[in-house]
């Protein structure tokens, strides 16, 4: 349990963002709420108590004084192609840590591009993916590598139960798409490759119950980029659901429902990591409920561990480098089931 440290969430009125401001209060920090939105923010301010301040990422004055005070900063405010590197700026000017959630490949690969050197010849600590696409599947593949230090592929296959996806998420996509001029992207041969042809339709063998589905293969998420941060693995592929990856394409699906008072949704997941080496093959699998909600103990977890002094290095790192991949699994037991089959 932490002890009052003030913890700023930027974008702290979006879906993952009030999840996340959640999870502080109930580990014991104090959330200071930040975005651009006036409104949203004096309205959630009002819901939950806490002080707002309001910031954007484009007036570095208002983030500097978003961060004042705090010991940790989370940035939940996508497009991160935008956001991520001025909140990441005003970190670094506030010496303090950064945690993001950021799916988009591109905002994550170019935080690992332009601040890897800075943050270690700082001292600084900068987690960016630290959510449900690319920090949950780097944990499970890391914990899976074990003694390995070397593997020929990662393989990480997600099934949902459906996928109603937030503004934020639709948003990002489009950015995502807009900044590689629609073409896909995949991680061959230790590098991103960008493609234009469509992606294979395969089909995977989930744990029980879920059993053999339909999957878009190159179902390209964060992992790309998390993964081969820090693992000697030339070759990474994700997959998704055949039915989920609809429902996300689909302009008419509908925003995820609350029904419960945690305001989690009943969408169900399984995350199925597979590494191989030669003729070895180790599995670790995640089940739990609700991706955006699952987010924040992921984040906030990180946060606790690097405010502790439970890091393993400096600068720009992924969840399975800075943490002990293990143990921090472990530490989500209430939020989601793993299995590390070997």
């Amino acid at each position: 349990m932490a002890t009052g440290q003030t913890v700023t969430v930027f974008g702290a009125y979006g879906h993952t963002g009030r999840f996340v401001v959640a999870e502080l209060r109930e580990r014991g920090f104090v959330p200071v709420l930040a975005g651009r939105d006036r409104d949203r923010l004096r309205a959630l301010a009002e819901e939950s108590g806490h002080e707002a301040r309001e910031a954007s990422a484009g007036d570095p004055a208002s983030l500097d004084r978003a961060l004042a005070g705090a010991a940790a900063v989370i940035n939940c405010a996508g497009p991160f192609a935008s956001t991520a590197a001025p909140v990441i700026e005003a970190a670094l000017r506030a010496g303090i840590p950064y945690v993001d959630v950021a799916a988009e490949i591109e905002a994550n690969a170019d935080t690992f591009a332009h601040f890897s050197d800075r943050a270690r010849a700082e001292g600084a600590v900068i987690v960016p993916a630290m959510a449900f696409f690319g920090g949950l599947g780097d944990l499970l593949a890391t914990a899976a590598m074990g003694d390995w230090t070397t593997a020929d592929e990662a393989h990480v296959a997600y099934a949902l139960s459906s996928w109603h996806p937030t503004a934020g998420t639709r948003l990002a996509g489009r950015v995502s798409g807009e900044r590689r001029g629609g073409a896909r992207v995949v991680h061959r041969d230790g590098r991103l490759q960008y493609r234009h042809d469509e992606p294979p339709v395969l089909k995977w063998t989930f744990p029980d119950p879920l059993g053999r589905q339909t999957v878009i293969g190159e179902f390209t998420m964060a992992d790309v980029v998390t993964l081969p941060s820090h693992l000697a693995v030339p070759e990474v592929r994700t997959y998704m659901n055949a039915d989920a990856a609809q429902d996300v394409r689909d302009p008419d699906t509908p925003a995820p429902a609350a029904v419960d008072e945690a305001g989690r949704s009943d969408q169900t997941f399984v995350v199925d990591v597979v590494v191989r080496s030669g003729g070895s093959e180790r599995r670790a699998v995640a089940t739990g409920r609700d991706i955006y909600a699952v987010t924040a103990p992921l984040a906030v977890e990180a946060v606790h561990r690097i405010l502790t002094g439970r890091t393993r290095t400096v600068g720009v790192a992924s969840a399975g480098k800075i943490f002990d991949a293990p143990d921090f699994l472990r530490a989500l037991s209430p939020h989601l089931s793993v299995d590390l089959r070997g």
